[in-house]
């Protein structure tokens, strides 16, 4: 068991000098941040006492990497699945992948692909108040993944990927650098998950990167335990004529931080940000969101929907944000809360900046309870009303995944949902 995450960290010889140096950087940049304060906008409604990282450490290898390997069965059919558990790759299979196509743990394609690696490694700040957080990321990694799909390469099927976390106070922190070259297209699952009840923390780091008329679609879905804090960090830059689609669905988690920040550099740029997330007992989900249109004529368009019951919490703070060269900017921006409990608390920030003409934008959040007409037009036909109350609230979530136009994430996602209710 090594020591308390706030120390300072032992760099893996396995990270190549120069992302090693990177790694000193951001320890440094780490100790020099600041803690969020609740007077920070970004940090506003959040209850920060949930995200100390004092009980928390670097945990040992899992105890039976097979049982987990077993537990990790999502998809049907997939092109490529890697496993992960507690900063370790314990499983990797290649079913059919294009040789062309690289796709490996980060530590191998930062010493064998510099070149490709470098140039976006921690490219983009991040903007939305977790920088220190990310920069203990970037300083405590350990592995991560890599994957390469180049120009007018399409994977007809999904890639995915597998995060796990075992035993009492342990931290992890999956990454993820996706390149789409030009043309191509490249879906992406990626699932984390809570291997015991015991408390966990997770900071992800996923950087996405999306050439000219490529294609991505990716799902984030985490079903952590009740115990388990975690950062989903996740930057998007999407070129000409691309279009990138991402799913936030969170099953689980005790103090979930979401920050989604896409940057539609590239004219006739498309963005699609899409999250579900059913939230219930104590939960606290804190989604912060930027749609940042740097080109001319892109498109984004963000649709979160949240149902929260018992004493849920959701905090909801996103910008457009229409640069000075941007025009025939075309953003949406619609939050909707679907109040299932007196007890529940949801807090909604959308925003707009606008800095060129010729722009469409519009942005917007609801709070509502169930919608008494079909509440009870499914009790006259005999349905108990919780049975109903969650046939509602599966719909309300359907109209969000019926914009994910990858067949199989949607279906799998639907699956999911199922279950979950």
């Amino acid at each position: 068991m090594e020591s308390s995450l706030i120390h300072q960290p032992i760099f893996s010889e396995l990270w190549p000098n120069w992302l090693q140096e990177k790694q000193r950087f951001s320890w440094k940049k780490f100790l020099e941040l600041k803690d969020p304060s609740p007077r920070d906008e970004a940090w506003r409604f959040a209850h920060l006492k949930n995200y100390s990282l004092a009980p928390f450490h670097l945990p040992d290898p899992c105890s039976d990497p097979s049982l987990i390997t077993r537990r990790s069965v999502g998809l049907s059919s997939f092109a490529a699945k890697f496993i992960f558990a507690n900063n370790h790759l314990i499983h990797s299979e290649k079913k059919g992948l294009p040789s062309e196509v690289l796709l490996m743990p980060l530590e191998q394609a930062a010493r064998e692909y510099e070149k490709l690696v470098r140039p976006y490694f921690m490219k983009q700040e991040v903007r939305l108040g977790s920088r220190k957080f990310a920069a203990l990321h970037h300083a405590q990694l350990r592995t991560g993944v890599f994957l390469y799909v180049p120009s007018g390469i399409r994977l007809e099927e999904p890639i995915e990927l597998w995060h796990w976390a075992e035993g009492a106070h342990s931290a992890i922190f999956p990454h993820t650098l996706i390149l789409c070259g030009e043309g191509s297209h490249a879906s992406v699952i990626e699932h984390f998950f809570s291997a015991d009840s015991e408390p966990h923390f997770s900071c992800a780091l996923q950087q996405l990167v999306v050439g000219k008329q490529a294609d991505l679609n990716y799902l984030a879905l985490q079903q952590w335990n009740d115990q388990t804090t975690a950062f989903h960090l996740n930057t998007v830059e999407v070129s000409e004529k691309a279009a990138s689609t991402t799913l936030q669905l969170n099953l689980g988690g005790a103090h979930l931080r979401t920050e989604s920040d896409s940057r539609l550099v590239g004219r006739e740029a498309r963005s699609i940000m899409l999250s579900i997330n059913p939230a219930h007992g104590t939960q606290e989900i804190d989604q912060r969101t930027f749609q940042d249109h740097v080109a001319p004529a892109a498109m984004s368009d963000l649709l979160y929907h949240n149902a929260l019951s018992d004493q849920a919490r959701t905090i909801f703070a996103g910008l457009i944000k229409v640069e000075t060269e941007a025009h025939q900017t075309d953003a949406y921006q619609k939050v909707s809360n679907l109040m299932l409990s007196d007890e529940a608390e949801a807090n909604s920030m959308p925003g707009l900046e606008i800095l060129a003409d010729e722009v469409r934008c519009t942005h917007g959040a609801t709070s509502g309870e169930l919608n008494k007409e079909e509440l009870f037009y499914l009790l006259a036909r005999g349905i108990p009303r919780q049975a109903a109350a969650q046939l509602i609230v599966r719909g309300f979530f359907q109209t969000v995944l019926d914009r994910v136009e990858e067949p199989l994430l949607r279906e799998y996602a639907g699956k999911m949902l199922d279950e979950r209710f």
